[in-house]
């Protein structure tokens, strides 16, 4: 799946764009810990986490771009971190549930 289509399957919004990004598995999480361990390479994070440790965690989990649910606004430090990091993020008014159910067709992402 593309950044774009990534897009339009959670009727979300571009706040950091990744137009390279390969995304082929998905995780939905809000305990960063737990998603450096589970979560990995050509991954979407979907989550409520709207902040700079949540790019952090995607930089050494090799997650390519996030999606921060419920229309959670995305604070300046973390976006320009995600555009240091080359991490995509996006916002949708979309449950953690709602948005995983839109992107069931990705599989779980395992480490």
């Amino acid at each position: 799946m593309t950044f774009q289509e990534l897009v339009a399957r959670v009727n979300g919004t571009v706040v950091v764009d990744n137009p390279n990004a390969t995304i082929n598995h998905a995780y939905s999480g809000d305990l960063l810990s737990d998603v450096m361990g589970h979560c990995g390479d050509e991954s979407v994070l979907i989550t409520i986490q709207n902040h700079l440790n949540a790019i952090a965690v995607c930089t050494l989990a090799g997650i390519e771009a996030v999606v921060i649910c419920q229309g959670r606004p995305v604070p300046d430090d973390m976006k320009a971190a995600a555009e240091r990091e080359g991490v995509g993020i996006l916002t949708t008014p979309l449950s953690q549930f709602a948005a995983a159910v839109a992107l069931a067709e990705l599989k779980p992402s395992a480490r």
